[in-house]
């Protein structure tokens, strides 16, 4: 089976949507691809171009999305792709989220809502409540608005808008607005993806309350299948062990995660504040 999942299946692009500037979503068939959990990915090949790996946003019987936002050659091509055409799919790697009960909270900072948004779906038959923060710089950025507040029970659900500016929403930081809530309410389980410092600040609050938390973390990667290294952090591969990580294993990982991560030759690259 991993052997089958090495070469990459050619699937057709169904639909692309614009959900920013410089953020689309693309869905396409599912082609014989086995069914991912959310928090895991898959290996994306453009023909000619490069192969990256992307987070699954959409997860459907027959349809799979991923959401891509423009910033080298490999995404940009993503971008380029207009319905009909194929790409290659090899997939899915790496660990997906564990499903929580009782009340939740789900931080997601700029793209780092697109493994999220299907995690929210899967938590919506577990939970008693979601609290969602959907974060971003400006309201230029921020995506999945409509999408979270359409699937949200209004009943016992929460989305609570931040931007760094105050555009849309609170003004502020994703992470301070996260430990106030965390202040304020009694959470069962955390879980969040977006910039490392971002998810740092809210693990080291979740510590001090004994709150477990998921993270999804990206990382460099080559072969998303455990074999070059690239992806590591400490004792652990991204692709392999992760992307998603539990407290118990980031509390092993303090002296790295939101500290540094590594360029493509291995150097540490220290996270900017």
């Amino acid at each position: 089976m991993v052997m089958s999942m090495n070469y990459p299946k050619i699937v057709e692009v169904r639909k692309i949507m614009k959900e920013a500037y410089d953020v689309k979503s693309i869905f396409f068939s599912r082609g014989g691809l086995e069914k991912p959990k959310a928090g895991q990915f898959f290996m994306i090949w453009i023909p000619g171009i490069d192969e990256v790996p992307m987070s699954v946003s959409f997860i459907g019987e027959n349809e799979l999305g991923i959401t891509v936002k423009k910033v080298g050659e490999a995404t940009a091509a993503l971008h380029s792709l207009s319905v009909g055409d194929k790409i290659g799919v090899r997939g899915p790697f790496g660990n997906g989220f564990t499903l929580s009960d009782g009340d939740v909270l789900i931080v997601g900072g700029g793209i780092g809502i697109a493994p999220l948004y299907p995690l929210i779906m899967d938590l919506l038959n577990t939970t008693d409540s979601i609290t969602v923060v959907l974060a971003a710089k400006n309201n230029k950025m921020l995506i999945f608005l409509d999408k979270i507040s359409n699937i949200l029970r209004s009943e016992c659900d929460s989305l609570v808008v931040v931007t760094d500016d105050g555009s849309a929403g609170l003004r502020g930081l994703a992470s301070d607005i996260a430990a106030k809530l965390i202040e304020e309410k009694s959470y069962d389980h955390i879980y969040m993806c977006g910039p490392e410092i971002m998810m740092r600040k809210i693990f080291n609050k979740a510590e001090e309350k004994g709150i477990e938390v998921q993270a999804c973390l990206e990382r460099y990667m080559k072969c998303g299948i455990g074999l070059c290294g690239s992806c590591c952090i400490g004792e652990y591969l991204v692709c392999k062990d992760g992307p998603v990580f539990n407290s118990e294993i980031l509390r092993k990982l303090k002296d790295e995660f939101g500290v540094f991560k590594r360029d493509s030759s291995g150097l540490p690259i220290e996270f900017s504040s």
